[in-house]
């Protein structure tokens, strides 16, 4: 690769952004908008700043259509920070919460859940090493739990919510960190949803958190005052300087969406780019996807070929010709292969005709 080229990057996060938003970040950098100084330089009470964040805001409600009901924060901490925040605020009656188990990020949200109530599992997936999200009905969640949390999408094992589970009157909680604007949502089935940023969004650092306004303003009076969504809520996430430029390349990214024709757009080319990898495994005597065809994510296609050498080989040489980060999670092995909004058609081709001709070459 030469220095100025751009490689297929397939990292589960942080992830690539799309090419024409970095260009325009970067003709900025030093400027914003002729005003002499980056957005990292910026004020976070100044004018400027405000019709940045407010712009956003605005933007990302018109995407994922949220209704007026619900607000929404850019926080800091990740989703992990997360796992504590939903607890805190949301154990307000019974103390209890019922947690899907479908993955490593699932299972650590529970973990720390379980330090602040009565937490349940209500399904798990973990006997057959989360290759299938559990089907579940309203009877698998107790009538008094507080609230119920999922994970919608799995980075790490390449599974995926195909549909909202019933939870009858309970509040659903879902951490869509690594699918978010990839797919049309009904945000009003939701309770709370939270997504890091470095997946389908921006850079590390902002995490998106749509709540339902009813929901606030239940966290114990000892609640640390950053883990309390009221505090966030009436500041309209300016209780302390937020994370400044990630916001901002967020609100460029949702720009960019809405240019190519919103969620449902970007969800067509989701769909066509996850079906040309997928066929390809399919299709090979050496690949194997072992996650169940009903349960397959669109953003983290999973794919192995049984033998460590092998992967090895396979992400060592497609790194040489500009196809980076095919190494599967440390925890699960094998190979995997992120396709989030940003990553073009022409990287999922490319790496479609370097597997064919990696498996005649190594037959």
């Amino acid at each position: 690769m030469g220095i100025n080229e751009r490689v297929f990057n397939f990292s589960a996060g942080p992830s690539m952004l799309p090419l024409e938003v970095l260009n325009d970040a970067a003709k900025q950098m030093t400027s914003y908008n002729g005003l002499g100084e980056s957005v990292m330089e910026m004020s976070h009470r100044s004018k400027e700043f405000d019709e940045i964040i407010t712009t956003a805001e605005a933007n990302l409600r018109d995407l994922m259509n949220i209704p007026d009901n619900y607000k929404v924060m850019f926080l800091q901490g990740g989703g992990t920070l997360q796992f504590s925040m939903v607890p805190l605020n949301l154990l307000k009656n019974s103390q209890k919460a019922d947690y899907v188990i479908t993955g490593s990020w699932a299972k650590k949200a529970y973990t720390e859940a379980k330090k602040f109530g009565d937490i349940k599992v209500a399904a798990s997936s973990e006997d057959d090493n989360f290759t299938y999200i559990s089907k579940l009905k309203q009877e698998d969640f107790r009538a008094d739990a507080d609230y119920v949390h999922i994970t919608y999408n799995n980075t790490i094992c390449g599974t995926h919510f195909n549909e909202v589970p019933d939870v009858g009157d309970l509040i659903l909680v879902a951490d869509m960190s690594s699918c978010i604007l990839s797919e049309e949502i009904d945000v009003s089935k939701f309770g709370l949803i939270y997504a890091g940023a470095q997946k389908n969004v921006a850079p590390a650092g902002m995490t998106m958190v749509i709540m339902r306004e009813d929901l606030i303003g239940f966290a114990d009076e000892k609640t640390p005052v950053y883990l309390d969504y009221k505090i966030h809520a009436e500041k309209d996430s300016m209780y302390n300087t937020p994370p400044c430029y990630t916001i901002y390349i967020a609100g460029e990214v949702f720009k960019y969406i809405k240019s190519i024709g919103g969620v449902k757009e970007m969800h067509k080319i989701d769909v066509a780019k996850a079906e040309k990898l997928y066929n390809a495994i399919e299709e090979s005597q050496m690949f194997k996807c072992p996650v169940k065809k009903e349960d397959r994510s669109l953003m983290n296609i999973v794919f192995v070929t049984g033998d460590k050498d092998l992967d090895a080989k396979f992400i060592a040489e497609a790194k040489s010709i500009g196809l980076i980060n095919l190494k599967g999670h440390r925890s699960v092995g094998g190979l995997r292969a992120s396709l989030y909004n940003a990553m073009p058609v022409e990287g999922v081709d490319a790496l479609v005709d370097f597997m064919k001709n990696f498996e005649n070459e190594n037959k």
